[in-house]
């Protein structure tokens, strides 16, 4: 199983932005990644230079949010979709898309996903997938 360290993420990220920059050809996973960066023009110039994104901190205190995190759960929500896993998240999304708009539901499902998660680590157990779904269903109405 691959598990990229906060440097393998942050280096994958600035190379996607480098090669459509640069017109060169870009795997599956580099053209999503790069057409959220898109959609996210307050992040290019972070993704400009790998070296500094990996030097950069961006910690709670700095009161900067992380480019990095932001796209990686863009990715994460994509992925999930594409499957319909966890089961009922893809309907979920549909129905708040169609109220509020694609790309603003999927920052409302990063808030989900982020409370799973959050909950998971602070118990010590598995997340709570039916929680999540419900969760966007709940912002859905």
């Amino acid at each position: 199983m691959f598990t990229p360290s906060s440097h393998d993420v942050r280096r994958f990220f600035c190379e996607a932005w480098r090669k459509r920059r640069a017109g060169e050809v870009l795997t599956p996973m580099d053209a999503i990644a790069a057409d959220w960066i898109d959609r996210h023009p307050e992040y290019h110039d972070a993704l400009r230079d790998a070296d500094a994104a990996v030097a950069r901190d961006y910690s709670v205190e700095g009161g900067q949010a992380n480019p990095f995190l932001h796209l990686s759960m863009h990715l994460s929500i994509t992925e999930q979709l594409s499957i319909d896993q966890p089961r009922g998240i893809r309907a979920a999304f549909e129905t708040l898309a169609g109220r509020i708009g694609e790309h603003e539901a999927y920052h409302e499902v990063m808030e989900c996903l982020g409370e799973m998660v959050w909950s998971a680590q602070r118990h010590g157990t598995l997340p709570d997938t039916d929680a999540y779904v419900e969760c966007v269903r709940k912002r859905a109405r």
